[in-house]
């Protein structure tokens, strides 16, 4: 079953009081395009969180976001006392110097000075924590996976009916190959007969018709699309990882397609045609999303 490379995945877990959230979204790309945002804690994790990535998601523009939230009664930030007394000593002591009138909101300028507030850094992630983000990531990968899963089951059925319909449209032709000869053969006669001499080999008249008609066959242009239409399928049940060759695919029936219209001068062939051009189109945009 082919995959979509659109997908989103969300897991969360505890440990030593903390929660720990993950989130990852994917969109289609032409190769694997990775960015992260991790809280600062887990900064130097960064590296085997993009080698996990790396392995189970292959392709796709793929957005990870990491943060934690803690349960604990923290430490709030404390105030440098020594220093702040002693920045408003030289603080006042300048003005003086200066003649200039003291501040009128001194404490708002001193808590912006360095050193005046000390904070607490947070401690290091234990073992058993790195373990748990660990394994957040890994949920978080496997919901977008059943994502992409389910996505990929829908670009099924719709390959499918655009294939099939393709095929339809391919074998409406028929009807009309017969009458488009007889309509040529019957055009030429009637100009030749135009002609002010009419003296002309019959016999090379018929072997220029053949030729001439054998150039507007469609009938190995028809049997090429055919295996093109079968191989596509075939290639859909091969697996997930399939989507640059299936593109590479719609890109042979095309051409088949495009030759039968320019062989096609019949409107009522030519009508067919354009709509399995539409149906084409149809594919080439949804193949550019398959894993």
């Amino acid at each position: 079953m082919i995959q979509s490379m659109t997908g989103y995945g969300k897991a969360e877990a505890q440990t030593n009081g903390k929660n720990i959230h993950v989130e990852i979204k994917s969109l289609n790309s032409k190769a694997l395009d990775l960015s992260t945002r991790i809280a600062t804690p887990y900064k130097d994790m960064e590296m085997d969180i993009r080698a996990l990535i790396g392995q189970t998601l292959e392709r796709g523009k793929i957005d990870l976001i990491l943060w934690a939230e803690t349960n604990k009664t923290t430490t709030p930030n404390l105030i440098n006392e020594t220093n702040l007394q002693a920045y408003h000593r030289q603080i006042l002591s300048a003005c003086e110097k200066l003649n200039i009138p003291h501040p009128a909101d001194p404490m708002t300028i001193l808590l912006r000075l360095p050193d005046v507030i000390e904070h607490n850094e947070p401690e290091p992630p234990t073992d058993d924590e790195r373990a748990t983000v660990i394994q957040a990531v890994n949920e978080a990968i496997n919901k977008l996976i059943e994502f992409r899963t389910q996505e990929g089951t829908a670009l099924t059925l719709k390959f499918k009916q655009n294939i099939q319909n393709i095929s339809n449209l391919l074998h409406s032709l028929e009807q009309y190959e017969h009458e488009r000869i007889r309509r040529i053969r019957q055009r030429i006669e009637e100009n030749l007969e135009t002609l002010a001499t009419k003296d002309y080999d019959r016999g090379r008249l018929e072997q220029e018709m053949i030729y001439y008609i054998e150039k507007l066959d469609i009938n190995e242009e028809k049997q090429r699309l055919t295996n093109h239409l079968d191989y596509f399928l075939q290639t859909m049940a091969d697996g997930h990882g399939q989507g640059k060759k299936l593109g590479f695919i719609a890109q042979e029936m095309g051409r088949e397609i495009n030759t039968t219209g320019s062989k096609s001068n019949m409107a009522e062939m030519q009508n067919i045609v354009v709509k399995m051009k539409d149906e084409l189109e149809q594919i080439k945009e949804q193949v550019l999303n398959v894993l």
